[in-house]
């Protein structure tokens, strides 16, 4: 029974979201009508308090929804609302308009408005209304105009920046193509929004303008007709004017309010915490600035003829907050606990991502069953943080280290075709607060520092011309070595606009982790992995499964196939293929060597694939005849004694003019391979992969699948 509750609440929600979803556009479209009814017909004061009621409760509202957001972009009917509100005040101007000067009446609410504000004195009612009136249109209405025609400006200057971005993502593997089109969406979505605050701020200002006007109209209007009617003037004035001034204020308060929301909207800045949240979180976390006002608030008490009671107590208010949050030092300081006090948790997440890290004492650790054994565990693929990389690990957002690493896991499985262990995350006190580490095996492979909350900025090639440098902390991409700046959040929209790809501090630690497990892919495969694949591959290939394993090859020699693909960038997602060329290669040979390279041959569509440009056409660095047969004599199967010998000098000179050819391809913008016949593929790779470990070196009968082969260079040898 005390779940019942709960179901009802629920049901009760889904009936008003159903009912939403249906009549929404019909009660936008009776709503819009009214609007126009209200400045044609004329109105009951009953229904006139009503509407006026009405109108300050969504005034409220929007203010109060405005502080709650965490992000401008979660409003984007926010223009089309205000837009809406203006016509709607407007249109109660002009119905209120008409019972004043028809009937000398305009119902209670307009009424107590006045009375309440002008009492006695109606001098001091009309100065408070022309204060509000300058206040909403000197101050918020031009202020909130002028920031949102800026902000607009800069959201559509800095799209091509952001979109390069989302592409750099995208082409680093870091988020796939529904991600990168929902970056896109919000992107727009975000420079649409700003483009119509710019637009709908002029309606805010003409509000105030035509309130003003109104007003007067109203006042003068009604002095004329009521003297008219056989009113002294005196009594006639006294009568419109605490109707006129009433029904500025009935309607110059909600739109106040609405301007003040619209101000709020645009001013605040994108974060995953309400307004509220962050304001206290970041003035709070300063309690050198509490200690320091607290002095001054004493001394200004101190003063002659001050009154030290309010002085003295506000002082004394932040001399408490301060000692209090002592030794706090920024916002993270504040919401994130200590190292030293912080407790240890572990988890693992559905995705395969494992994670230990200070969470606070509320975490209890579970004790193993026997601790000695626990420590011979090895994580096969680790990494550890610092103490400051923490809050990184998971977010609400769905941006944490962990989602990315789900998703690098997924990524993984359907582009190279192996499933990931999963990934330990764990904090380690030794290493330095923004470090990390991948560990492969319990062994280091490679490290990095990120600085949190800062952006990293990369020369992509295109910043520089004329611009001068970042403001920032001189670095480099950890991934791909890229020159780079650490900046802050202030600087990005300027370093996109200069060229710069700016990238987030997660993403950074990410595609550093990401481009690392690639290249140790051919390691971390397994032969559980490997047996894995192969039972997978039974559900829906029996036979070839059962004609290779275990009666011609087992899982060791089946997995150093495939590690030997793997070290040469060859995805392993098409098992049944590379199983069938495996069962029709060991009737030769059951070298592994000589098998991958007969697997290579079969898959040379995936290589054609992997290499050729959006035309289909591969672009290759061939070797001089002479050259290929000096190296096949010296290698190859049937070598010849009498050949000329291959020197070191000499591989070095020829990786040397390789390296050149294939830079020369890459500066006109085609990605090079280099072509050799089969003989000498296998050689030449591991002589090129130790230099040059981004070239891959294909055979002739690999790339026959290709539409086009385009020769770019051919490497030559002066003896």
């Amino acid at each position: 029974m005390a779940s019942l509750p709960i179901i009802v609440g629920k049901n009760a929600v889904e009936r008003l979201g159903a009912f939403l979803t249906r009549w929404a556009d019909w009660g936008m479209g009776l709503g819009v009508l009214g609007l126009m009814l209200t400045l044609l017909v004329p109105l009951p004061p009953q229904v006139l308090d009503f509407l006026l009621a009405f109108n300050i409760t969504i005034s409220v509202l929007l203010l109060l929804v405005t502080m709650s957001v965490k992000s401008s972009a979660e409003l984007s009917t926010f223009p089309a609302v205000l837009l809406f509100t203006t016509l709607f005040r407007l249109g109660l101007n002009v119905a209120s308009t008409r019972l004043i000067l028809s009937e000398g009446r305009a119902g209670e609410v307009i009424t107590a408005f006045g009375h309440f504000v002008v009492g006695d004195d109606l001098t001091v009612g009309l100065i408070i209304f022309l204060i509000l009136v300058v206040i909403q249109f000197v101050v918020i209405t031009k202020g909130a105009g002028r920031i949102s025609e800026v902000a607009a400006r800069f959201v559509l200057d800095a799209m091509p920046g952001k979109q390069m971005a989302i592409d750099a993502d995208l082409n680093a593997g870091l988020i796939d193509s529904d991600e990168a089109r929902s970056r896109r969406a919000r992107v727009a979505s975000e420079a649409e929004f700003y483009g119509a605050m710019d637009g709908a701020s002029k309606f805010v200002r003409g509000d105030a303008i035509a309130s003003l006007i109104i007003t007067a109209l109203n006042l003068l209007g009604g002095i004329t007709l009521g003297t008219m009617d056989g009113l002294s003037l005196a009594e006639a004035g006294r009568r419109y004017s605490m109707l006129s001034i009433g029904d500025g204020l009935v309607t110059q308060i909600p739109a106040l309010l609405v301007s003040t929301a619209a101000a709020v909207l645009v001013t605040r800045a994108s974060s995953d915490k309400t307004l509220g949240y962050n304001l206290a979180a970041q003035i709070a976390s300063r309690p050198k600035a509490a200690m320091i006002a607290a002095g001054m608030m004493f001394t200004i008490g101190l003063l002659p003829g001050m009154p030290s009671l309010p002085f003295t107590a506000l002082a004394m208010l932040l001399l408490f907050v301060a000692r209090r949050l002592r030794g706090v030092e920024g916002q993270e300081g504040l919401l994130t606990a200590s190292p030293a006090a912080a407790g240890r948790a572990s988890a693992t997440t559905a995705d395969g991502v494992s994670t230990q890290a200070k969470l606070g004492s509320e975490t209890v650790e579970p004790q193993p069953v026997d601790e000695a054994l626990g420590l011979l565990e090895v994580d096969r693929i680790g990494l550890e943080i610092g103490y400051r990389l923490i809050p990184l690990v998971k977010d609400k957002a769905g941006t944490g280290i962990l989602d990315h690493v789900s998703q690098l896991r997924r990524r993984f499985a359907s582009r190279e075709g192996v499933v990931l262990p999963p990934v330990r995350i764990k904090d380690n006190v030794r290493l330095e607060p923004g470090g990390y580490r991948v560990l492969l095996g319990g062994q280091e492979i490679a490290k990095g520092t990120i600085e949190v909350g800062q952006f990293l900025a990369m020369d992509s090639g295109s910043a520089g011309n004329g611009i001068p440098k970042l403001r920032g902390k001189a670095t480099r991409d950890p991934a791909f070595g890229l020159p780079a700046w650490w900046i802050t959040g202030a600087q990005r929209d300027e370093a996109e606009l200069a060229g710069y790809t700016v990238i987030d501090p997660t993403s950074v630690l990410i595609t550093h982790l990401s481009e690392v497990i690639r290249g140790s892919l051919h390691e971390i495969l397994s032969r559980d992995d490997v047996k894995e694949l192969i039972e997978h591959v039974k559900k829906t290939s029996p036979a070839v499964v059962e004609e290779l394993i275990p009666g011609k090859l087992g899982y060791g020699e089946v997995q150093q196939v495939l590690r030997n693909l793997l070290a040469d960038g060859v995805p392993v997602r098409n098992m049944p293929a590379i199983l069938e060329a495996l069962a029709d290669g060991v009737a030769r040979t059951k070298d592994p060597e000589a098998l991958s390279e007969f697997v290579r041959g079969r898959l040379g569509r995936v290589l054609c694939e992997l290499y050729a440009d959006k035309s289909g056409t591969v672009h290759a660095v061939t070797l001089e005849p002479g050259i290929e047969a000096r190296l096949a004599a010296a290698v190859g199967v049937a070598k010849d004694p009498e050949a000329a010998p291959v020197t070191p000098a000499y591989l070095q000179k020829l990786v040397e003019r390789i390296a050149q050819s294939v830079a020369a391809a890459s500066k006109s913008g085609k990605d090079a391979v280099v072509l050799a016949r089969v003989g000498v593929r296998r050689f030449l790779n591991e002589l090129v992969r130790a230099s040059l470990p981004k070239v891959a070196v294909l055979s002739y009968n690999e790339v026959v699948p290709a539409r086009a082969v385009e020769t770019t260079a051919v490497v030559r040898l002066e003896d």
